[in-house]
């Protein structure tokens, strides 16, 4: 098995054609504030090499309320009058359409996987877990994997375990911050959001990139488990290149 290396976006000076120089990965962000139109997907298919391969986070309207402030950056947003409806994996008639829409891009970029990835006010309450169970079981998820990420505390290892299980998710961490419930399954996908007090604009030591090998990714790769691995910091392109470089080209 192997471990894929890649950035959360296009974050290299020359735009795509040069990220595709460097690597043959990327998590789309943009496709969280809004979905492109199927035409403009193909487009990115057709210029990116053969076997690179794209990811994207799932569309906010999936996940996050009308009242998130994540939503100022769209240029479209449902009509008030429905805010209701959407959000929190909400098992509507209207969560399940922005799913279906999500769904299309990602077959269109022939993507394996997409990160749902769930605000930190989105709690284990009774509520949530049942709808949450009720929306995958409802919504068409053939051929992809869905790599969760639960950011509230009282999302505990057992619960979120139990729920990919059931459901056939896989569960994204920060490795360096929590531990993948899942990490038995393959793919694990992590994604790194820098360390420290202020920890976008933390730039990853040599000692830092040596210890994500040598105790989060080398043992799951001895048991037969690939590894994706995005980062998502200030400096995402110079750390997911030297570690590439180091441990991926090397190896």
């Amino acid at each position: 098995m192997s471990v894929r290396v890649g950035c959360c976006g296009f974050t290299v000076k020359g735009g795509r054609k040069a990220y595709y120089r460097l690597f043959d990965l990327v998590e789309l962000q943009s496709t969280f504030y809004q979905l492109p139109n199927p035409d403009t997907a193909r487009s990115w298919r057709m210029e990116a090499p053969e076997r690179f391969e794209f990811t994207l986070k799932a569309w906010q309207a999936v996940t996050h309320p009308l009242d998130s402030p994540t939503w100022r950056r769209a240029k479209w947003r449902p009509p008030l009058e429905k805010s209701s409806r959407y959000g929190w994996l909400k098992p509507t008639e209207e969560n399940l359409e922005a799913w279906n829409r999500t769904a299309e891009i990602a077959r269109i970029l022939h993507s394996k996987i997409v990160v749902v990835q769930c605000p930190p006010s989105f709690q284990a309450t009774e509520e949530n877990v049942s709808g949450l169970k009720m929306f995958f079981k409802k919504a068409y998820v053939e051929g992809l994997t869905i790599a969760w990420e639960p950011r509230h505390s009282s999302w505990t290892q057992n619960l979120v375990r139990s729920i990919c299980l059931e459901l056939g998710l896989i569960h994204v961490v920060d490795p360096f911050k929590d531990r993948c419930a899942t990490e038995d399954v393959s793919p694990v996908y992590y994604r790194l959001h820098g360390l420290g007090s202020r920890p976008y604009v933390y730039k990853y030591t040599d000692e830092d990139l040596r210890t994500l090998y040598d105790r989060y990714i080398s043992p799951l790769l001895e048991r037969g488990v690939e590894v994706y691995l995005l980062w998502n910091n200030m400096y995402m392109a110079q750390d997911a290149e030297k570690f590439k470089k180091l441990y991926v080209e090397t190896t």
